[in-house]
């Protein structure tokens, strides 16, 4: 028995350690002596706390204390089943260490592992989706497709990835070698079809998408970059909740003309814009992180904050606002089969 990876134990006083920072989980152990403290701020995960007793006793400890301590540890689920004299096997990302704190039986190496199976599709790669494919990728899934074939403008270039130097070059062979030096063993090809395919659009959501994915069952994540803000979700499950014709159908409830006004959104040429239009280096980054996380608790089978939900994110604050979206009684989305978060 071992203490969870990533924890560590700290001095509260003469008299009192405390293990652990996060509240959801954090411990303090009080009315201790001199010597328990010393024998406590020892111990790190290499640690075998089933053998602290006797190792308390060489040092002229009462060994059922010390027992009656870690028994406080275990009780607080802040041990792990494990080997003696060494740490656990594993867990060496971030990512797995902070999911074997979360995970009742501290086995995040083995999550993580899972997403090296998994395949993620991003659709339009300016400097949010290139922030969800270097997210994605750092966490550990396997296979990512890309797809734009556009030029990197002068406008991309910020905290995304892009550089001076790529400008004039194709975004998916630049996000290509960006990718490669987060995560050298990222495969970047194959003809699977995508576990979840993230779009990342401008002005609006482009409504001719949404059957196509609908039928073909694929789970997708809508984020589109706006004027001053961006939308992030919902994710979409076909046949388990609203899609993205859901929401196209409550804003033409709100608003008759939003059709029409979509239609031109995606209609104007770059070339119409009054001045160059990038995206927010603080926008951006926030909701690729956003994208990210949902799409791989989605994978995981851990988080769908995103089946149904929106996230607004803008300036000049950048604080997610939430909204929650509905089935529209007029879509028929949800006649067709859902498929199980994680396939």
């Amino acid at each position: 028995m071992r203490l969870r990876p990533g924890l560590r134990v700290l001095r509260r006083g003469d008299t009192e350690v405390q293990v652990g920072t996060d509240p959801r989980w954090a411990v303090r152990l009080t009315d201790l002596t001199a010597a328990e403290c010393r024998l406590l701020l020892s111990v790190d995960e290499r640690t075998d706390l089933a053998g602290l007793p006797a190792l308390a006793r060489g040092r002229g400890l009462d060994p059922a204390r010390v027992a009656t301590l870690v028994s406080l540890l275990h009780e607080a689920r802040l041990t792990v089943a494990g080997p003696a004299g060494r740490a656990a096997p594993g867990p060496a990302t971030p990512d797995a260490v902070t999911w074997s704190l979360l995970r009742p039986h501290a086995d995040g190496a083995e999550l993580v592992q899972g997403r090296a199976r998994c395949t993620v599709g991003v659709l339009g790669l300016g400097p949010t989706g290139l922030g969800v494919a270097v997210a994605l990728a750092a966490a550990g899934i396997g296979t990512l497709l890309l797809d734009d074939a556009r030029p990197v403008r002068s406008e991309d270039v910020g905290p995304g990835g892009y550089r001076w130097g790529d400008v004039g070059s194709v975004r998916e062979q630049v996000a290509t070698r960006v990718l490669r030096d987060v995560a050298p063993h990222l495969r970047l090809d194959g003809t699977q079809e995508p576990d979840v395919l993230v779009l990342v659009e401008r002005a609006a959501a482009d409504p001719a998408r949404a059957p196509v994915l609908l039928s073909a069952a694929t789970p997708h994540l809508s984020v589109v970059v706006r004027e001053a803000d961006a939308v992030v979700g919902p994710l979409v499950v076909p046949g388990d909740g609203p899609c993205l014709r859901c929401l196209d159908l409550h804003r033409t409830d709100v608003d008759p003309a939003w059709p029409l006004l979509v239609a031109q959104l995606l209609g104007a040429p770059a070339a119409a814009s009054s001045g160059p239009v990038g995206e927010v280096g603080t926008v951006s980054g926030v909701c690729a992180a956003l994208a990210a996380a949902a799409v791989v608790g989605h994978l995981d089978g851990t988080s769908s904050h995103l089946r149904g939900v929106t996230f607004e994110v803008g300036l000049p604050d950048v604080v997610p606002r939430r909204r929650t979206w509905a089935v529209h009684p007029d879509c028929g989305c949800t006649a067709l089969p859902a498929v199980p978060a994680g396939v």
